[in-house]
């Protein structure tokens, strides 16, 4: 089919490339405009931007869609379809019109549930059993469209954000190419009023841990944070990452550190495997330990 494809983060290249490696014409690739990245702040194309690039595809970067020019200019590719998958801006009603068989979304989770911004993140920080792939022909609602396929996958009791989002974003490209090739006969299913969340974006402020709560919102907090933006706690006036643990057992006044890295919460306590000083690359806890030890209580 004539394609475009509307992508942004790294979340998005896969799908990309399936659709080019099944045979679509990928008639244009919108993408974020670059932005100052690194210690020069010299602007850094989006990972969509660069992936289009090296596989020779156009690639557009409009700061807005909202603009009757930018409208025409999308309207004029005469895609068939268009294909978005986290890419960062809203699609006003034109644009959502435009291609003649609609606009399909890839959503990273299992809609009605966790529509908006976070979708993977939430479902690990509110212990949800399991998340998926919708992928859903696109309305002017917030992620209310109607579903054309899904699939789910398991949480594990240690996955984090950083694992699922690989998981799905393969899970996303192999099901956008099944939707295409069976669109002539895929049920658009409406989503249930009933079961709705919302995924609100993620902020910073979130990310500092409380050992006052217990242990199982603590692990799903550092779990559901990593690798980004990575729960954390200060210690000597370092702030350090944690980004991997389990719920362990031991108990004790909130923030006692019980043995090694395992901590005491407002009930139970939480293992750390993984985390990550100031400047530092991530390391195993045991390695962690070897040049840094812990107070015997954390704030």
């Amino acid at each position: 089919m004539r394609t475009v494809f509307m992508g942004t983060p790294g979340f998005s290249v896969p799908a990309l490339d399936a659709l080019v490696a099944a045979g679509h014409e990928i008639v244009a690739v919108y993408t974020r405009p670059p932005r100052p990245a690194g210690r020069g702040k010299k602007d850094r194309p989006s990972p969509v931007q660069a992936r289009a690039e090296a596989l020779g595809l156009p690639v557009r970067h409009p700061g807005s869609l909202k603009g009757a020019e930018e409208q025409a200019a999308f309207a004029g590719l005469d895609a068939e379809v268009a294909v978005v998958v986290a890419y960062g801006l809203i699609l006003p009603q034109a644009v959502l019109d435009a291609p003649r068989r609609g606009c399909l979304n890839i959503h990273a989770s299992l809609l009605p549930r966790w529509r908006g911004a976070a979708p993977i993140h939430r479902a690990v920080m509110a212990g949800d059993a399991e998340t998926g792939i919708s992928i859903m022909r696109m309305e002017a609602g917030l992620d209310t469209g109607p579903v054309l396929l899904s699939e789910a996958i398991p949480i594990g009791p240690e996955d984090t954000t950083g694992d699922l989002h690989d998981s799905l974003s393969r899970m996303g490209a192999r099901l956008i190419v099944r939707a295409l090739a069976e669109l002539d006969y895929l049920r658009p299913v409406p989503q249930s009023d009933a079961g709705v969340t919302y995924a609100e974006k993620i902020d910073k402020a979130e990310a500092r841990i409380d050992w006052s709560r217990p242990s199982a919102g603590v692990d799903r907090q550092i779990r559901g944070l990593s690798p980004f933006p990575g729960a954390w706690f200060e210690t000597g006036g370092e702030r350090i990452k944690a980004l991997r643990s389990h719920v362990a057992q031991g108990s004790g006044p909130a923030g006692t550190v019980l043995s090694g890295t395992t901590v005491a919460c407002g009930a139970g306590a939480v293992e750390l495997t993984e985390v990550q000083r100031s400047g530092k690359r991530p390391m195993k806890a045991e390695e962690f330990l070897r040049g840094m030890s812990l107070p015997d209580v954390l704030e």
